[in-house]
């Protein structure tokens, strides 16, 4: 398991230990009940409920553990406050070319989503705009080929 640092909101950060309690207090015990059920229902070997409960407890405690340690190592993301592009900044691009601009945040892997504008720090885009400033040019790699952008704003 990682112990890689993960960047999280506050808001993602609190999403995330709902869910962990969730998965804890509530489905682990729906997940005991299921099995207990199935257990009497007689031969475990040919018992297609006993091993649906155990195939499901073994996902949640998968996800409990994949949860635990990625909260254990989060940083938790201050936005913006500083010229220099960072995890949390917002930053409005340029592709060269184009008069068109895009608006992205840096964002931890876990909150990456495109079509809501989160770059992950750790994708070529986030990985090429970290540590710039405005007015600077970065090269993005593409499976298209080499992309350019200029850094209109950080925020």
């Amino acid at each position: 398991m990682s112990t890689e640092t993960q960047y999280l909101t506050n808001e993602k950060f609190a999403e995330l230990t709902k869910e962990l309690e969730h998965l804890k207090t509530v489905r682990r015990k729906e997940v005991a009940d299921q099995l207990e059920y199935a257990k009497k229902l007689g031969d475990l070997s040919e018992n297609a409920e006993y091993h649906q409960a155990r195939e499901d407890q073994a996902e949640i405690e998968d996800r409990i553990d994949r949860l635990e340690n990625l909260l254990k190592n989060a940083t938790i993301m201050i936005a913006g406050g500083s010229d220099v592009v960072t995890v949390g900044s917002t930053i409005r691009l340029t592709k060269d070319g184009e008069n068109k601009s895009y608006l992205y945040t840096i964002v931890g892997s876990e909150e990456a989503d495109m079509t809501q504008g989160k770059v992950s720090n750790m994708s070529p885009l986030g990985l090429a705009l970290l540590g710039h400033k405005v007015k600077d040019t970065v090269k993005v790699t593409t499976p298209k080929g080499v992309v350019i952008y200029n850094i209109a704003a950080v925020k």
